[in-house]
């Protein structure tokens, strides 16, 4: 029997021997092909990259998640041009790679852009492989994180790159108010290129490698006979002092990514969720006597409110965003008893606080993403009233400011404002006031709450008396304190400075069963 069966066992030894051996030459075939795809635009153009001061696509990643976390997604993934000899030029890849990961412990997918496949360029492979990992972040909640490094659209894909920005932008907007979307601007960002990061909620940039322009300096020579070098154009001064488009300026790409690894722990990871809490050694109950004294005796005089700011949070750790744009206006997140919070403060050492177009539109963005993402917001108020002046009026201040306006009428997180000196005119309703659903408003002793500063007042109200020193006593006794406003409950309690992180700790953890929502409405039409 054993004989019969024998010819039979011979070739089921065969098979299973090359079997074997195919599957040992297929996963040879794999590897292969995946340390070709590892290798990008090949070693020549990686020396390039890093000659520039700029790491790899993977080298990047690397850097942002946490080690052994990422998962690939389309390493394989061609472009399928052939028009001008593109069937003869294929990367594994194709000059992006994309996957998920974890930084510090927390999920976020991801996608970084390799300048050196065909400079980073956009195809339609390429779009296909961001709006994958963009449609996976939005089914499972958790953000995107953008590393940007591209040369524009892919010039011989025509219409189909257009397309492909086309789908990703439409992901942005869907996305945008539903998970954080971050954008590091690594490398030169041109055309199309700039719209993505320009939607998501913040985008970062690197000193001296990294730039953004709708067109380039050779473009604007040839049309404008303007001369322009690629820095003042589109670099990292331009756009975090003077556009406003750059959230933060790093500098250089380890900076970039271990700092963003930083500023991923202030956000949850999607709207459905609370802000984070961690565990802080910082006493709630901490008692800050410095700020008794920080608020200078002569109404004039400047003070830091960063001071101010930094003693209040956990441990001082304040992450503030956009800190050359607008500087009258502070914003950024730090932490109190553990608890991510939006901190918004006017800075008297910049136009004296004034609230003017810039510090509006800064100020009102960032307290929608608040509003969009359970951030509690905690407003520090010293603002004398808007900038005047005909360049603002032509500016549209009027327009401006009511988007600071809308955004803080509009939100619905727990809201706890602490007037720390001036807040007079308009600007006082706007700064998070009680007739703007403010839910704790505090005012510190030296506060003064009036339609304006006793001077301009004094001057309408008593216009062509004689004794006008005695007047501005009259008023300052009357109006100049936080009494009056008090008196009607639009301030909740005049407090001690010392005492104030731990009324606020006391206050977020009152508020955090806060349950408010606005009218049914398809969106509102803020005053863009």
């Amino acid at each position: 029997m054993f004989r019969l069966l024998r010819p039979f066992y011979r070739s089921l030894e065969r098979a299973t021997t090359l079997h074997a051996q195919t599957l040992a030459s297929s996963s040879r075939k794999v590897e292969q092909k995946r340390e070709e795809a590892l290798v990008g635009g090949g070693e020549q153009r990686i020396a390039k990259q890093h000659e520039k001061g700029r790491l790899t696509a993977r080298e990047r990643l690397r850097l942002l998640l946490d080690p052994g976390s990422f998962r690939e997604y389309d390493m394989f993934v061609t472009h399928d041009c052939a028009d001008f000899g593109m069937e003869n030029r294929k990367t594994l890849g194709d000059g992006v790679v994309t996957g998920r990961g974890k930084i510090n412990g927390r999920d976020t997918f991801v996608y970084s852009q390799d300048f050196t496949v065909f400079g980073g360029t956009l195809s339609a492979a390429q779009s296909r492989k961001i709006c994958k990992i963009m449609d996976k972040a939005m089914l499972l909640g958790v953000p995107v994180i953008g590393l940007n490094d591209s040369g524009g659209a892919r010039i011989q894909e025509g219409v189909a790159s257009l397309a492909g920005y086309a789908e990703i932008f439409q992901r942005n907007v869907n996305a945008s108010g539903v998970i954080p979307q971050i954008s590091l601007i690594m490398g030169p960002c041109a055309g199309g290129a700039v719209y993505s990061p320009a939607i998501t909620d913040f985008v970062f940039m690197v000193k001296d490698t990294s730039f953004m322009y709708v067109t380039g300096p050779d473009v604007v020579k040839a049309e404008l006979h303007e001369d322009v070098t690629h820095e003042d154009l589109g670099g990292v001064k331009t756009h975090s002092s003077k556009s406003g488009v750059c959230h933060y300026a790093f500098e250089n790409d380890i900076d970039a990514l271990s700092r963003t690894r930083e500023f991923f722990d202030f956000l949850p990871l999607n709207n459905k969720e609370p802000a984070p809490i961690r565990f802080s050694d910082d006493p709630r109950d901490r008692l800050i006597p410095s700020l008794d004294t920080v608020v200078p005796e002569d109404p004039l005089k400047p003070y830091d409110i960063l001071d101010v700011v930094t003693s209040v949070v956990d441990e001082g750790d304040f992450f503030q965003i956009m800190p050359a744009f607008a500087r009258n206006i502070i914003v950024g997140f730090g932490r109190l008893n553990g608890r991510t919070v939006g901190v918004v403060a006017n800075q008297p050492l910049v136009a004296a606080g004034c609230l003017d177009i810039n510090a509006s539109v800064k100020g009102a963005r960032f307290v929608r993403f608040c509003d969009a993402f359970n951030i509690p917001i905690v407003t520090f108020v010293d603002v004398p009233g808007f900038l005047p002046g005909s360049s603002q009026e032509y500016g549209g201040i009027i327009r401006h400011g009511a988007k600071l306006l809308y955004a803080y009428a509009e939100a619905t997180v727990p809201k706890i404002t602490v007037i720390t000196r001036k807040a007079y005119g308009g600007a006082y309703d706007v700064m998070s006031s009680k007739h703007l659903r403010g839910d704790v408003n505090y005012a510190w002793p030296a506060a003064e709450i009036a339609v304006m500063g006793a001077k301009g007042a004094v001057a309408i109200i008593f216009k062509g008396q004689s004794d006008i020193a005695r007047s501005e006593v009259e008023y300052v006794e009357k109006f100049a304190n936080p009494f009056p406003a008090a008196g009607r409950g639009f301030v909740d309690d005049v407090i001690a400075p010392r005492q104030t992180r731990l009324l606020l700790c006391d206050d977020l953890d009152v508020l955090a069963s806060k349950k408010l929502t606005n009218p049914w409405k398809k969106h509102g039409n803020i005053p863009l």
